[in-house]
């Protein structure tokens, strides 16, 4: 018995949905593996999540991105910017910009020691963080809590906790 995974158009959602197909002579539609259809799913959830999130954030005048700088520096600062641009999903240009965005509207300071910048919170910016925080997190919790068990949550973060795991080794090769 042969094994096949393909994309069908869910026209109901008009979205992409795997369905897996048990049945003799089906043709796998571009020799899709099921590790790529995992890395398709982690990549929409990514994106799907990060333009709900902004349009949650949006009545705290904040984006899903800034909310991660913020969030990164408040938890390890002073933090220098290339350690930063380590940490979020930020191009350096662009974190590079948004941080001089930040720095303008005060939620930020760079103090410059050499060759390095170090990048603080101001007390607006920890106000601004302290007043996001909360809400977004019970955003995100209900996002995973709406679909998926205890249970369910537990293996897919043991799951999702492996396979970063093993892509931060292969970074730090």
């Amino acid at each position: 018995m042969n094994v096949f995974y393909f994309l069908k158009k869910d026209l109901h959602f008009n979205q992409f949905t795997c369905k897996v197909i048990v049945e003799k002579g089906m043709i796998p539609l571009k020799k899709n593996t099921l590790a790529s259809l995992i890395w398709v799913r982690m990549t929409r959830f990514t994106h799907q999540s990060t333009v709900l999130s902004n349009d949650f954030l949006k009545k705290y005048a904040i984006t899903a991105a800034q909310f991660d700088v913020l969030n990164q520096i408040g938890t390890y600062q002073p933090i220098s910017q290339s350690e930063l641009a380590d940490k979020v999903t930020i191009s350096a240009g662009g974190i590079s910009r948004m941080l001089s965005r930040l720095e303008r509207e005060g939620f930020i300071c760079r103090k410059v020691e050499w060759k390095v910048k170090w990048i603080s919170l101001t007390e607006k910016g920890r106000e601004k963080l302290d007043d996001v925080f909360e809400h977004q997190l019970a955003f995100q919790t209900s996002l995973i809590e709406s679909c998926l068990s205890k249970e369910e949550q537990k293996s897919l973060y043991a799951l999702m906790t492996k396979v970063q795991k093993q892509t931060e080794r292969q970074l730090n090769r």
